[in-house]
């Protein structure tokens, strides 16, 4: 007797890891939502938290938008008091995006929470395993720069 049932081929690592960024992006968004700002604008207060003092097209490419989106997103933040822009000191054309006491402020009341999501995200994985997720991301992440 013949096996008629069709076999399917996994889905390929982009389509995975693209269901994983959706998610994390889903979640991400209902956790700053209390906060009036967006996931994307999250992951921009995270990057000046790590690297503070950037210019726009270091922002967008850091923060993964685009730099014309990156005018709107840092007008928003900047209207709502979570970062500053000044002048660079060795660049006068050049403005600087920093982020504010209120910017740090939001990140250390989104810490906690975005901590149990990641921590959601690898609870079937060991210690050991979720190291190597993160080395295997970024290697991979390496290879595509």
């Amino acid at each position: 007797m013949l096996d008629t049932q069709v076999t399917r081929a996994s889905p390929s690592l982009l389509y995975m890891v693209k269901q994983v960024e959706l998610v994390v992006r889903s979640h991400l968004d209902e956790l700053v939502r209390p906060s009036g700002i967006t996931a994307l604008q999250y992951t921009a207060l995270t990057v000046l938290e790590r690297h503070d003092g950037l210019s726009a097209a270091q922002l967008a490419r850091d923060s993964f938008v685009t730099a014309q989106s990156i005018a709107d997103l840092v007008r928003s933040l900047e209207t709502r008091g979570l970062v500053r822009r000044e002048r660079n000191p060795t660049n006068r054309r050049e403005r600087l995006i920093l982020l504010t006491e209120e910017g740090r402020a939001l990140l250390d009341r989104h810490a906690g929470p975005v901590r149990e999501l990641e921590e959601r995200m690898v609870r079937d994985l060991t210690a050991h395993q979720t190291e190597q997720f993160r080395q295997a991301l970024t290697r991979a992440w390496h290879a595509l720069s």
